[in-house]
C-alpha cells in the first residue's frame, strides 16, 4: 500500500488543475502585455482568474496580485508594512514565535534594519491569545502578522478577533494563509485582513505560483523592478498557465469544502485516536481548533528521522515538520514555541491527509506508526534508561 500523507509539503495537481494550463501552452501562448490578439486573449484570461480568485476570498480584483508563491507574497507583504511604517515613524511589528520562516527570516532582516519585533507566545495549544495581542500593540505598531494556520501543527488563530483588534487600533493585519487556503473557508473582509498570503501548489494547483491579497489603499513595495505587469507592483512576465491552473484549483477546492472538511476531520479524529493508544505520545497543538488533515504526534525515546525512513520503507510518506527545513538537524521551531523539550520534539511526525483518505489507509498508518515505534524504542538507550527509570518520562 502506498499512502501520500504529507498533504502540508505539497499536494498532487489535481486533473482540473492540470487540464486548466495546456490551453496556455499550446494555444493562448502569448505575452498578455501583447496587443495582438494571441496576447490580449492571455490577458483577458489573467484577468479572468484574478476575478475568479477575487470572488472565492470576497475580494476585488484590483486587489488580487500574482506572485511566485507564498513566501514571495509574505516578504512583499511584509517589506511594504514596514516601509509604509517606517515613513510615519511608526517601526514596531508583532507576529508569533511559531510562524513559518518566510515570515521569521523577513522579521529577522528588518530587525537589523532598525525594526523591533515582537514574537508573542502561542502557548501548549498553539493558539495566539486576543487579549495578548491586542496588550503587545503600540504607539508605534505598524503591522501585525499571525498565520491562519500553522504549517506543522495545524492550529486555526482566531484571525477574525484579531483582525478586529487590529481594525480598531490603526494597525496593519497581514495573515499568512498559506496552509489554510482551499481547506477553510475564508473571507477577508469578515476577517478584517488587510493583505493575505497564499500559494496554490498547497490546494492541488502547480508549484511556483501564488498570489498576494492587498486591501484597497495599501501601499505596496516592489520587490521586483521592471515592467509595470501586476499594476506596476511585480515586474516579471506573468505565468499565465499557472494563474489560470491556480485559479481552477481553487474554484475546484472551494466547492467541494464542506464536504472535504467533514471527511477528513472524520478521518483525522480517528487517526489521533489510533496514535494516541501508543504510550509516552501526545499530540502536539489544539485538538478541536486544528486544520482537517493535520495531525503532529510526538513520542518519546525515539528519533524522528528514522521513523520517516521506516514508514516510507512500508509505503507512508510523511514528515516530521515543515518541508522547507527538513534538512536541519535542530528539533521544529514550532514545537519548541509550544513548549517541547528539545529530545521529546526530535521525536515528532506530521501526517497531513490529502480529500481522498480512506478509513482503510487511515487504519494503516495507524498499525505501521505502532509498529515502527514499537521496533525503535525497542534498541533506543533513551528509551532504556526510561524504562529503568533513571531518567523521568516527560510524556
Amino acid at each position: 500500500m502506498k499512502i501520500y500523507a504529507d498533504n502540508a509539503a505539497t499536494t498532487k495537481m489535481s486533473r482540473t488543475a492540470i487540464d486548466a494550463m495546456i490551453p496556455y501552452m499550446e494555444e493562448v501562448y502569448g505575452n498578455p502585455s501583447s496587443l495582438y490578439e494571441v496576447g490580449q486573449r492571455a490577458k483577458e484570461a489573467l484577468e479572468s482568474a484574478r476575478e475568479e480568485i477575487a470572488g472565492i476570498i470576497n475580494a476585488s480584483p484590483q486587489e488580487i496580485f500574482f506572485t511566485s508563491g507564498g513566501s514571495e507574497a509574505d516578504n512583499q507583504a511584509l517589506r511594504s508594512a514596514a516601509a509604509f511604517g517606517a515613513r510615519k515613524g511608526k517601526k514596531h511589528i508583532i507576529s508569533s514565535a511559531f510562524e513559518h520562516h518566510a515570515i521569521l527570516h523577513t522579521l529577522n532582516r528588518l530587525e537589523k534594519e532598525g525594526f523591533e519585533v515582537t514574537l508573542l507566545p502561542v502557548h501548549e495549544n498553539g493558539i495566539v491569545v486576543p487579549q495578548e495581542l491586542e496588550a503587545a500593540i503600540r504607539e508605534d505598531t505598524c503591522l501585525v502578522t499571525i498565520m491562519t494556520a500553522n504549517n506543522e501543527i495545524g492550529t486555526i488563530q482566531p484571525i477574525s478577533e484579531i483582525g478586529e483588534i487590529c481594525r480598531r487600533k490603526g494597525v496593519i493585519f497581514h495573515t499568512d494563509a498559506v496552509q489554510a487556503m482551499g481547506h477553510l473557508p475564508i473571507d477577508v473582509k469578515e476577517w478584517k485582513v488587510d493583505m493575505l498570503s497564499a500559494s496554490a501548489h498547497k490546494f492541488h494547483g502547480p508549484k511556483g505560483v501564488g498570489f498576494l491579497y492587498a486591501k484597497k489603499g495599501t501601499v505596496l513595495t516592489n520587490l521586483i523592478e521592471g515592467g509595470a505587469q501586476e499594476k506596476g507592483k511585480r515586474a516579471g512576465t506573468e505565468n499565465v498557465p499557472g494563474i489560470m491552473s491556480m485559479a481552477a484549483a481553487l474554484k475546484e477546492a472551494a466547492e467541494g469544502i464542506d464536504r472535504n472538511i467533514a471527511h477528513q476531520s472524520a478521518l483525522r479524529d480517528r487517526l489521533i485516536a489510533g496514535l494516541s493508544e501508543i504510550p509516552h505520545s501526545a499530540l502536539n497543538g489544539d485538538a478541536v481548533r486544528r486544520l482537517p488533515g493535520n495531525v503532529n504526534f510526538c513520542f518519546e525515546g525515539i528519533e524522528g528521522e528514522s521513523l520517516l525512513l521506516l514508514l516510507d520503507d512500508k509505503g507512508i510518506c510523511a514528515s516530521s515538520g515543515s518541508a522547507c527545513t527538513s534538512g536541519s538537524l535542530d528539533p521544529s521551531h514550532v514545537l519548541l514555541a509550544i513548549g517541547r523539550v528539545h529530545d521529546v520534539a526530535h521525536g515528532s511526525l506530521r501526517l497531513t491527509l490529502g480529500e481522498e483518505i480512506s478509513e482503510e489507509e487511515v487504519d494503516y498508518i495507524i498499525k505501521s506508526v505502532k509498529e515502527v515505534v514499537e521496533y525503535l524504542r525497542s534498541f533506543s538507550p533513551v528509551w532504556r534508561d526510561l524504562m529503568a527509570g533513571k531518567s523521568p518520562f516527560i510524556l
